[in-house]
């Protein structure tokens, strides 16, 4: 996808979503993981993922984890119990979106 600004806006929300269906993750598996996902479509850079991941964890929606692997620390996101829950606000409101969005670019004509 070209055009970064047309996910940009969705970007908390992949974010939890992914951390919904893998329990924990750390940064560059988050990246990863999307770009596989989408075959490449979309990709994720540092510069937009690690500030939408401490604005989550602020937001008290994200909890950290930090273990050492291979003689480095890692450090692994998750959700917390109000970061589960307010996941499947987000993915209501964004299937919504999508839903209009579809509407707007192709519709259907009622006679």
């Amino acid at each position: 996808m070209k055009n970064s600004q047309l996910y940009k806006g969705s970007l908390n929300t992949i974010i939890m979503k992914l951390l919904e269906e893998n329990g924990k993750m750390y940064g560059y598996e988050i990246t990863q993981k999307v770009k596989a996902i989408t075959q490449g479509e979309l990709t994720i850079t540092e510069g937009a993922l690690y500030p939408a991941l401490h604005k989550l964890e602020a937001e008290g929606l994200l909890d950290v984890e930090v273990e050492k692997v291979d003689n480095r620390l890692r450090k692994y996101y998750k959700l917390t119990e109000t970061g589960t829950k307010e996941t499947v606000n987000r993915l209501t409101e964004l299937e919504d979106f999508i839903r209009n969005l579809q509407t707007l670019v192709n519709p259907k004509l009622e006679f």
